[in-house]
Parts: structure tokens; C-alpha cells; sequence
């Protein structure tokens, strides 16, 4: 356990992950200072809870005043070579994530889950089952409340369903999972690795790392490159597939979902038990099936849960139904692999609004997709014009000004049987505030549709 009180404790970034931080150390005796290189009018909630707290802050860059201090917790989203945290390696300053600083004052089990997609509908669907089969889960991290925030109300005996993204693990040095969830990896966010898989791959590997015996490490076996970039660990693994029969973990056969462990059967249920879309998010409940089962869990428990859950706000989420068109809001996609599983989860015609910031995205991914699934395109944002001159002589592409023009535009071209879907393959910050306020603003301009 790190011990804060009475210190100074510098936390750079003051977004969520941030101000849970600042307000974990002060919880615990310490002295927390936040400094964001933002500026004021874009860290407004931030700003209204820190002077609630009554935690010293500062905004619009770093000062002196973030190396007065033994301690420096780093949000996920400042890159590891930004001066301000080359600057703290220089001092001797010990740099840590909001993850690993939390994982200290936990007393429960914590379930951590990593991937670079569907981290977030598999962090619900855990603790959304184990809370159905009668044990408290917190389910926190990079989703809702960040692990600071909560981790001092976890008890003895209750579980932590934690998503973790690459960025904070990035930072970790004692994190120790009691299961680590590795659910895919493909290429996103290069940038931050200098445009390196290996680097990214590696990164992810960190979730395992501090694991002994008494641990588990669940896997993907049908992504190549999480078995590619495996490296020695002392956990007990344990394996998922939609493809081929596992004899310590989860597979898909003939329309049932099976766990074994050493060969044996533990559990069965069928495909249609799990009430959520897609052959990705059939995966993702398989490596929830393996935690849920090494932890012993009841499977009639299980399988209520999988029936009861819901799917998650802004990830492939049914908005509404008009005249027999359906409204997807799938805002949450903001890479290109993202947009491939949500292609694959419909078999109706699609309209599709694609585009917002591009990060280097490589379309040929989903071209065959698009070509097969998709009737029209309505190009957004800053990437509207890539979006247009990649597709355009395969499928009819339309640009629009604003989400709200294509939302009315592709309603009415839209017939009864066919899918809207909000899928942009990109970041948000172009037009909006994060994929969340995207995906608001979907949601109301579908809301406003006679």
C-alpha cells in the first residue's frame, strides 16, 4: 500500500480518471494538486468538482509546482513522452496510472478486462452476471466511475470489473489482477506507440504481468495477435472461440456455448441465452462465461444474467424503430475494426453515417462489407471527404454538414426493413465532446423523427 498522508501528490490530467484520484489521495490523507494543459472553458465539470473538494488545481498547462511532490498519478490520456512527464523522470519523480494507484487500497477481486475492442460491453455483461449470481461487483475503470472513485467501498469478498485500456496500464508496476481479460487486439491508437503494433501488443500484455498461480488469464484464442504477442506468465489460462473446441475454456458449437475445464463440461447454454447481438459480443460473453465459471459462479445464475442484460449505451444500441426502420447508435465505434463487427451484426440493408476525426484509418477492412451490406453512406465530419473518395465508385456516398442533416437525410431514403447506423470509424473531437455527446446528439435527432 502507498502511503500518501500528509503528501504532496501531483495528478496530471484532470478528466475523469484524474479528479477520482485527486480525491482518492485526498481521502486518504494526501495533499493532491491537479494540473491539465487544457484550458479552463473545456474542463468544466472537472473545475466545479475540485473546487467542491476543495483540491488545489491549475489549468492550461503545467507549472513548477507539479514537481513539488514524491508522486506524479498520469490520466490516461497524457502520452508518455510529453514534457511534462519527461520533465518528473528527470527529478526522480515516481509516475504511476490512476489504475495502479487505486489497485493499492483494494480489497476485493478484481476482474480486469483489456482489448482494443469491446472492452466496455464486456465490463458490463461481468458485473452485471456476477451481481446476478448474488456477489457485489463494482464495474469501473475506463466505463462510468474510474476505480479511484470507488475503490474504497469495495469490501473483503466482493469483485471489481474493471476496464482497462492500454494507456493505463502504460504505467503500472504491482497491478495484479485476480482474473485479466485479453479480448482482441488490432490496430488503434499507434500514435501513442509510435505507430508500432509491437509496442501497442506489448502494452496490453502488462495486465498479466504481476499474476501467480492462484490467478487466471482468460484469452482469445481466434486473434492471432493476442496469441502472437503472449509472453511467459505463471496464471492458470484459460481459452475463448467461436472456432474451435477448447478443453480449459469457452467455445461455440452447433448453436451452444460450452465451458470445460481439464475436458470436463461445467456449463452449457445456448446461443439464443445470451441477449445480446453479434458474433463479436458472442465472444465477448464467452470470456465473461470463463470468469464467471473458474470463479465458481452458479451457472443458472449466469445464464439470467446473460438473458437480463442489456446491450450498453452507445455500442450497437437500438434507438428507436419508425415505420419498420431501425436506428442504431453505435457511436462508441470510432475505429475501423469497431465498424466491421457492427457491419457484421445485421442482416437487413444498411444506411450508414460514417466519418469524424480519422486517425489513419485504412477502409479496406470493411470495402467487401460496405459493398454487400451497405445502401447508402452518409460521409460527417472532418474525414467526410476520405470517406467520399474511398467509396464513392462502390456504393452511393452523400456528405452531409452536420449528424443531425444525415440522420433526416438517410430517413428519408431509408424503407421499412432497413438499418440506420451511426458507425464513424473515428474519434469525435472534430464536432463534438466525446463519442458520447456524439451519440447524444444521434439519439435526439432520431428522438425529433415524426
Amino acid at each position: 500500500m502507498m502511503e500518501v498522508k500528509g503528501k504532496k501528490i501531483s495528478v496530471i490530467g484532470a478528466a475523469r480518471s484524474g479528479v477520482g484520484a485527486a480525491k482518492l489521495v485526498k481521502r486518504l490523507g494526501g495533499i493532491p494538486f491537479v494540473s491539465d494543459f487544457s484550458p479552463e472553458e473545456k474542463l468544466e465539470d472537472a473545475l466545479n468538482h475540485l473546487k467542491n473538494e476543495n483540491i488545489g488545481f491549475e489549468f492550461g498547462g503545467h507549472s513548477d509546482r507539479v514537481y513539488e511532490s514524491s508522486l506524479m498519478i498520469v490520466s490516461p490520456g497524457v502520452p508518455n513522452d510529453s514534457s511534462v512527464l519527461k520533465n518528473a523522470r528527470s527529478k526522480s519523480i515516481k509516475l504511476v496510472s490512476e489504475i495502479e494507484f487505486a489497485y493499492h487500497y483494494c480489497k476485493g477481486k478484481i476482474i480486469a478486462i483489456t482489448g482494443t475492442n469491446g472492452k466496455t460491453t464486456t465490463t458490463s455483461l461481468c458485473g452485471h452476471v456476477f451481481n446476478t449470481c448474488g456477489y457485489k461487483t463494482h464495474v469501473t475503470g475506463n466505463i462510468g466511475l474510474a476505480f479511484s472513485e470507488v475503490v474504497l467501498d469495495v469490501k473483503e469478498g466482493e469483485f471489481v470489473s474493471l476496464e482497462v485500456s492500454s494507456f493505463q496500464l502504460d504505467l503500472t508496476e504491482k497491478f495484479k489482477p485476480a482474473a485479466a481479460l485479453i479480448l482482441n487486439i488490432t490496430p488503434d491508437h499507434l500514435n501513442r506507440y509510435e505507430n508500432s503494433l509491437n509496442k501497442y501488443a506489448e502494452s496490453k500484455q502488462r495486465i498479466y504481468k504481476n499474476q501467480d498461480e492462484k490467478d487466471f488469464l482468460i484469452l482469445n484464442k481466434d486473434s492471432k495477435t493476442v496469441i502472437k504477442y503472449l509472453s511467459e506468465h505463471k496464471s492458470k489460462s484459460f481459452f475463448f472461440s467461436l472456432n474451435e473446441e477448447q478443453n480449459d475454456g469457452c467455445f461455440y458449437a452447433d448453436g451452444e456455448v460450452v465451458f470445460k475445464i481439464n475436458e470436463k463440461e461445467k456449463f452449457r447454454c445456448s446461443r439464443n441465452d445470451i441477449n445480446i447481438r453479434g458474433e463479436h459480443n458472442l465472444a465477448n460473453a464467452m470470456s465473461v462465461i470463463c470468469a464467471a465459471k473458474v470463479f465458481n459462479l452458479d451457472n443458472e445464475g449466469i445464464i439470467n444474467g446473460l438473458k437480463t442484460f442489456e446491450s450498453v449505451e452507445h455500442r450497437l444500441e437500438l434507438v428507436r424503430e419508425i415505420n419498420g426502420i431501425k436506428y442504431i447508435n453505435d457511436s462508441k465505434a470510432t475505429n475501423v475494426d469497431s465498424v466491421w463487427y457492427a457491419l457484421k451484426s445485421f442482416d437487413e440493408p444498411i444506411l450508414l453515417i460514417l466519418g469524424g476525426q480519422d486517425k489513419g484509418n485504412d477502409y479496406d477492412q470493411i470495402k467487401d462489407l460496405v459493398i454487400h451490406k451497405v445502401k447508402k453512406i452518409y460521409a460527417i465530419g472532418s474525414s467526410a471527404e476520405k470517406v467520399f473518395n474511398f467509396f464513392h465508385n462502390e456504393v452511393k456516398v452523400e456528405i452531409e454538414k452536420s449528424l443531425e442533416d444525415a440522420v433526416k437525410s438517410s430517413s428519408i431514403e431509408a424503407n421499412k426493413g432497413d438499418v440506420v447506423l451511426l458507425s464513424p470509424a473515428c474519434a469525435s473531437f472534430d464536432m463534438f465532446n466525446n463519442y458520447e455527446h456524439r451519440g447524444k446528439i444521434f439519439k435526439e435527432a432520431v428522438t425529433k423523427l415524426l
